[in-house]
């Protein structure tokens, strides 16, 4: 275990009195131009370019079956229910999301340190990594509610203390990702700008925005502004395909109210050049299971 260093100074400020638009001032791909890794430089110029990455295939059909019936384990265990990693749908009252998983299951943990995935982290951030996130997501037909637009990093910055923009993260579908169950959407480019948001960090703000988010949310006529310089791309594909993509993406996805369920696991590596600080726009730490402060490297 790490202890995380005094906080150092602000280059992304935040959740001041009214919206900020600041030029990214950092890298997007930091490894070195050749660096070994499993990604290719065209593919990188892409990520540079867009934000994101995406892969027809991450992981196999019976790996897909593995860590979906894990996913169900987990979702359906009464124990996990009643652990604060566990966050419920307002409405339904059914599980929504559990983090930590890459702790809480050996499966995930081992996928976490799958050479497919943390190989791909390792060559974009040009380092050795962590985990700092990692969750289920389920969205499971007829009424699952989707999660607003937003950049992680602004989040990340101003509640877990993230000082750079050095992170990143990448969603494997476990289900189908069909153009109309509520699928990610993500604005290509806007990661080179970052949108520093209006409004204070309620104290435990974490226990209400995992579940409907109101801090760090940007105004509709930036998010309007945006998709006009941007554009919106919704991925869609198989189980077992992957999206990667920068911390400061602005994404979202919309209510799945159709018959199909979206199920993902979502995991986000921090570059251990980066590791947190205090947080730079919010009054306490979230848990550690939501933003870590074990910095050890995945190996």
């Amino acid at each position: 275990m790490t202890t995380a260093p005094e906080r150092t100074s602000d280059l992304y400020p935040t959740r001041g009195a009214e919206e900020v638009l600041i030029e990214r001032k950092d890298p997007v791909v930091w490894s070195e131009p050749g660096a070994a890794g499993p990604i290719t430089a065209g593919d990188l110029a892409g990520f540079e370019r867009d934000g994101f990455l995406a892969i027809d295939q991450l992981i196999t059909p019976d790996e897909v079956s593995v860590y979906h019936a894990e996913l169900e384990r987990l979702i359906n265990d009464p124990a996990m229910r009643e652990n604060d990693r566990s966050i419920v749908e307002p409405r339904s009252q059914e599980i929504r999301s559990i983090f930590e998983v890459h702790k809480i299951s050996e499966l995930f943990g081992r996928l976490a340190a799958d050479p497919r995935v943390v190989g791909r982290a390792r060559q974009i951030l040009g380092s050795d990594v962590y985990v700092h996130q990692s969750r289920i997501n389920v969205k499971p037909g007829f009424g699952a509610t989707g999660f607003y637009w937003h950049s992680d990093f602004e989040t990340w910055h101003a509640e877990d203390g993230l000082p750079n923009m050095r992170t990143v993260s990448v969603s494997i579908a476990l289900t189908k990702n069909h153009d109309t169950n509520g699928g990610l959407m993500i604005m290509p480019g806007s990661h080179k700008t970052f949108l520093g948001c209006a409004g204070a960090t309620p104290k435990d703000n974490y226990k209400r925005s995992l579940q409907m988010q109101d801090a760090g949310i940007p105004s509709d006529g930036t998010l309007t502004h945006l998709a006009a310089d941007h554009g919106i791309r919704l991925f869609t594909g198989e189980a077992g395909s992957a999206t990667w993509f920068d911390c400061n993406a602005m994404h979202g996805s919309g209510d799945n109210i159709t018959p199909y369920p979206r199920s993902n696991v979502f995991i986000v590596f921090n570059s251990v050049e980066n590791t947190a600080v205090e947080p730079f726009s919010a009054p306490v730490r979230r848990p550690e299971y939501i933003g870590a402060r074990d910095f050890t490297p995945v190996q």
